[in-house]
């Protein structure tokens, strides 16, 4: 496409960023948390944010544009076509989408530069989007690429080929050699070949989210900057390794802990209902938005947590999920444990009287029970969910893994009891407070967060 396309009618003089969007699962919320930071940092820079219909629709919806004068939503094509029918295939939607890009979001720019009379002076990609480089280079400036996973997630994709060919590629390669470790990697010593996202070396490695993810890990070192959503202490041998890999590698997390959240809002009464909790007393229990339990492993975690007597639970469900529980269930726990289909998940693992998070690990809740200092009992369901399990475990020793990574009534006893009561449990505790404190010191004035948040907003207000 030619060149001049994005500069037609537009101004040289202010900084416009071009914000390319993978509208699938906590990513488009993830990079649009960065990007409202950056927004209220650097008011006289214009950011376009590109993302389909469907997924705009969720992240704007209540959003006060009077607070974002320099942020406007572009919606792209989604490679749906009309009247489709779904065949309800994995991945499908995924698949589509790709189909359409990178056009669809050049198309975009095209738009929002007549509009805006503003030439793009910098693209900004989730980093999956590994094309953003090559409209970056074809307008001529800088890519900045934002990993919106874990630096040990970043890792494995930028280790792709190495891991393949050190390990060899399928079921057969690997069999009976789950439980070796990726100790020729730096940091990665304590995770194992059975921890390893689909994609990598099992699962069909020819598929569009599959060739992605392996051309994101051979792009990234061309990148201006990338981006991590960690901060340099939890993880601090990878980062290093990174920053030999990369660029630059800017690791701006947790700028959460001193940002207001999107909605302060308590509509579903769970925070109310907590401050009548004991401290240190609520198992807090959410399995993330995309993916859920087999049906025999939450009539388990049911049976769990009625059997554990006593023990009060908060458990983010939606209502649909609700429904499946039996009616005894909800009869004999409807005392202690509260069902809402929604919470303000931050400001809950913050609460005093949660002692302990249920969770998928799904990065961002990792960084979340991070940031509040609160241990884990993990039950790992897909993605990079298993990864971050090892080093919730193996490495930080801020909790658990399920038993197997299976839930069983007694598992659930067993687990619950564990961190709530026992002395180990309480070591987990303070190992994530330790945790915690390290995040805080991240973002003071003279932290690692920002420092490296004060260079991203020098590259693009300069580029």
């Amino acid at each position: 496409m030619d060149e001049t396309c994005y500069h037609y009618g537009a101004s040289n003089k202010d900084p416009h960023v071009a914000v390319l969007s993978l509208p699938f699962s906590s990513h488009p919320m993830a990079l649009f948390m960065l990007v409202r930071r950056l927004t209220a940092a650097a008011p006289d820079v214009m950011f376009s944010f590109f993302d389909t219909a469907k997924s705009n629709g969720i992240i704007f919806k209540n959003i006060d544009n009077g607070l974002l004068q320099n942020l406007k939503a572009y919606d792209v094509d989604d490679g749906i076509p009309e009247n489709y029918v779904s065949t309800g295939k994995p991945q499908e939607e995924m698949e589509l989408f790709m189909a359409v890009t990178p056009w669809n979001f050049k198309k975009g720019i095209e738009v929002a530069v007549l509009e805006r009379r503003r030439k793009i002076t910098c693209v900004m990609s989730d980093a999956f989007c590994w094309f953003g480089g090559d409209i970056a280079d074809e307008i001529g400036v800088p890519w900045i690429a934002a990993s919106l996973g874990g630096d040990c997630s970043l890792t494995t994709h930028v280790y792709t080929d190495l891991i393949r060919s050190t390990i060899g590629v399928g079921p057969n390669a690997i069999a009976g050699r789950e439980d070796e470790t990726l100790g020729f990697i730096q940091g990665m010593s304590s995770v194992h070949i059975r921890d390893v996202q689909d994609g990598i070396i099992v699962g069909n490695l020819d598929s569009a989210f599959h060739r992605m993810l392996h051309r994101m890990g051979q792009m990234l070192p061309h990148a201006t900057a990338v981006v991590v959503n960690t901060f340099e202490e939890l993880n601090t041998t990878i980062i290093q390794d990174l920053k030999s890999k990369f660029k630059k590698c800017l690791s701006v997390a947790p700028f959460t802990l001193n940002y207001p959240p999107l909605s302060d809002s308590d509509t579903t009464g769970c925070l109310s209902w907590l401050d009548k909790q004991k401290p240190s007393s609520v198992v807090y229990i959410s399995f993330g938005t995309v993916g859920g339990l087999p049906p025999q492993e939450f009539e388990a975690l049911a049976e769990g947590l009625e059997e554990a007597s006593g023990t009060p639970f908060l458990w983010s469900l939606k209502d649909k999920l609700k429904e499946q529980l039996p009616e005894s269930f909800l009869n004999k726990t409807k005392e202690r444990g509260l069902i809402v289909p929604w919470v303000p998940q931050l400001r809950v693992l913050q609460h005093k009287s949660v002692g302990v998070f249920m969770t998928h690990c799904g990065w961002n809740s990792v960084l979340e029970t991070i940031l509040a200092g609160v241990p884990v009992i993990g039950r790992p369901i897909f993605g990079d969910h298993h990864l971050n399990g090892r080093f919730i475990s193996d490495v930080w020793g801020i909790g658990i893994r399920i038993d197997n990574g299976v839930f069983t009534k007694d598992g659930v006893i067993k687990g619950l009891e564990l961190l709530l009561f026992n002395e180990e449990g309480k070591k987990m505790r303070e190992k994530a407070q330790g945790l915690q404190e390290l995040a805080k010191r991240a973002i003071e004035i003279d932290g690692s967060t920002t420092r490296n948040f004060q260079t991203l907003l020098q590259l693009i207000s300069t580029a």
